[in-house]
């Protein structure tokens, strides 16, 4: 059983809950989260880097100097890759680097990566997070005094979501706007934002 503590919103510890590691996964494979990781990042590519070629740089196609005679290297047209201002001889294209993984495996790696957290006592559990009205600071406040509690978190990245479609949707809007943190509500989501 894993025990995490539970504290509220001016970080100080209330409790704890204990936490059966079988309910998520029975290991963690890090060959798995690795590869779901990469998916995620590839598909956050914009893949629109484009150089021009030899032909689509400004320039005449026309023979520099004659084949023969000057004592000079051969020579072709301007454009050429060997001169300055010429085109690049493998041009970049835009390409789509997206691709997807089984459901499956995304939402395995996802309980491995929770299970990982709480074996690295990186979780704290809040109770009662409920704010007056949305606004950043309020959570920038509770996020603060989280860090300054007795036991902070390992890490300071915070897990903001919420296990139904009918918790504290106003939460997550604010989360959003300060750098740290980034939150969306599990329901609305397989992939858990940490912040």
């Amino acid at each position: 059983m894993i025990t995490l503590p539970v504290k509220d919103t001016n970080g100080d510890e209330v409790g704890s809950y204990k936490l059966d590691p079988d309910d998520f996964a029975l290991h963690v494979n890090k060959q798995l989260l690795h590869d779901v990781v990469v998916m995620y990042e590839a598909n956050q590519r914009q893949g629109a880097s484009k150089t021009k070629s030899r032909g689509e740089v400004r320039g005449s196609t026309r023979k520099l100097y004659r084949q023969k005679g000057t004592g000079r290297a051969r020579a072709g047209m301007r454009r050429s890759p060997v001169r300055r201002g010429g085109g690049h001889t493998f041009a970049k294209r835009p390409k789509d680097w997206s691709y997807r993984l089984p459901k499956k495996a995304i939402r395995t790696a996802t309980r491995q990566a929770l299970l990982s957290k709480f074996r690295d006592d990186e979780v704290t559990l809040l109770q009662d997070f409920v704010i007056s009205e949305p606004r950043t600071r309020h959570v920038a406040a509770v996020l603060a005094a989280l860090e300054n509690s007795p036991r902070p978190p390992a890490c300071w990245r915070f897990l903001l979501t919420t296990a139904t479609s009918g918790g504290p949707l106003e939460i997550f809007p604010t989360c959003g706007s300060r750098p740290p943190p980034i939150s969306t509500p599990t329901s609305c989501s397989t992939r858990s934002s940490w912040c």
